[in-house]
């Protein structure tokens, strides 16, 4: 069974950390891929990213963290 549609990531950076180029080259490489992905961006509460996530209808939730 084939289907069109694409996986949806939503990638995030929880906490403080303030480096998010890592994150910007998965973001990349999983749309060169053929994947959907929602960036969020710096400093996310985990309520924030479970939001998002719901939102954007997402299928896997990736955190990028230095911690």
């Amino acid at each position: 069974m084939s289907t069109d549609r694409h996986v949806k990531v939503v990638l995030a950076k929880p906490g403080l950390d303030g480096h998010d180029q890592g994150a910007k080259v998965v973001a990349r490489a999983l749309m060169d891929a053929g994947f959907d992905v929602v960036y969020t961006g710096l400093r996310q509460t985990p309520d924030a990213i479970a939001r998002i996530a719901a939102e954007e209808n997402a299928d896997v939730i990736a955190l990028s963290s230095m911690a």
